[in-house]
């Protein structure tokens, strides 16, 4: 047998288990079943923000929240010896702080039925990809919806206005100031027609190469000298970041729309701030709307406030249309800026935290700049 022949047939050199689980990205957890952590991973550390020598030994217990439904996930998967998952646990300490919510999955290990493998993934990601689908399923109703309006209702209501000026003339004091009303009214829902007709307009397939900074110093100088004087605004960039292939007008219509919410949300702040920031963050991906390919996000744009925050019963339908925390809105704005964000590829997401409000987009970059 030749010694090319011998080299092939060599069995390869057993691979470390350890290596294996300290590469692994998802927070890994060998526990016993008593819930006893026996092992970890380099991810488990960096999430509940202890080194591997203060978790081993520690229960899952004092590692978890109150009554966590992990600690009965354990269980359960210790008596019937197959696995067990749960999606959506929020398992937030004040140790380990505040994380967003997260899938488990529980197995017995084959060879050792006294230890079990617990694996967590972040679904900050998942939920993102999973809301982009219902903004972009909403805004395109809301489009079509808005070009029947156009004709259905806008019509009417120029004649409702029109008898009601003719009526003024020969009313009384008293008749005016309803006159009056229903012209307001009427003015007021053509206003919220005209606000809709947003969604079907903004055809972005000729595209450009947008320079960001550029649209967030548009956005920024129009905001100081208007709606948000008097506010702190602070800029964080990245120099170095490419181009967006888009439609700088859009841009700054939906930029704009956050920089107003985050301004509205501090007006009773004493030491009101604005952030925009801009990073290249690589390794998120998304499939297009328009393309239908698989696209990489890698710059990010963040608009920071630290007003009061949006309410928690909104905050899973804030990008919805009509959907609003401000008295007197109506509730487009959000729908607008998902739309503007969906038609260039990207996605928005809310972020939040005590103190800190941040709307998060995700865009592509130009692949070649000339």
């Amino acid at each position: 047998m030749s010694a090319a022949r011998t080299a092939a047939i060599v069995a390869p050199a057993p691979v470390d288990a350890s290596a294996i689980l300290a590469a692994l990205p998802y927070p890994v957890l060998v526990v016993d079943v008593h819930g006893v952590v026996a092992e970890v991973n380099v991810a488990a550390e960096a999430f509940f923000a202890a080194s591997r020598r203060r978790l081993i030994g520690k229960g899952l217990a004092a590692l978890l929240p109150v009554a966590s439904p992990l600690i009965a996930l354990v269980d359960e998967a210790s008596r019937h010896l197959r696995p067990s998952t749960a999606r959506g646990l929020d398992l937030s300490t004040p140790i380990a702080g505040r994380h967003p919510f997260v899938d488990v999955m529980v197995a017995p290990l084959a060879e050792d039925a006294g230890h079990l493998v617990v694996t967590l993934i972040e679904r900050s990601i998942a939920t993102m990809m999973e809301r982009q689908l219902t903004h972009r399923s909403a805004a395109r109703a809301l489009a079509g919806l808005s070009a029947v309006l156009a004709h259905e209702i806008k019509n009417p209501l120029s004649g409702i206005r029109g008898a009601a000026q003719l009526l003024e003339t020969d009313a009384s004091e008293e008749g005016r100031a309803l006159t009056g009303l229903i012209c307001a009214e009427t003015d007021r829902i053509c206003r919220l027609v005209d606000r809709m007709q947003d969604f079907g307009a903004g055809d972005v397939t000729a595209r450009e190469s947008v320079n960001i900074h550029e649209v967030l110093e548009h956005v920024r100088t129009l905001a100081g000298a208007g709606f948000a004087k008097g506010v702190a605004i602070v800029e964080r960039y990245d120099p170095s970041l490419p181009g967006i292939p888009g439609n700088r007008d859009r841009l700054i219509q939906a930029l704009l729309n956050l920089v107003k919410n985050a301004a509205d949300a501090v007006a009773n702040a004493s030491d009101a701030r604005i952030v925009l920031q801009t990073s290249f963050r690589p390794g998120l991906h998304h499939r297009g709307a328009a393309s239908g390919m698989r696209e990489s996000l890698p710059l990010a744009i963040t608009i920071e406030d630290n007003g009061p925050g949006v309410p928690e019963s909104l905050r899973p339908h804030i990008f919805d249309p009509f959907v609003t925390a401000k008295s007197g809105g109506s509730g487009l704005g959000l729908a607008l800026v998902a739309k503007i964000v969906e038609e260039h590829g990207g996605i928005v997401e809310l972020d939040q935290e005590p103190g800190r409000t941040m709307f998060r987009i995700a865009l592509p970059i130009v692949e070649s700049e000339p």
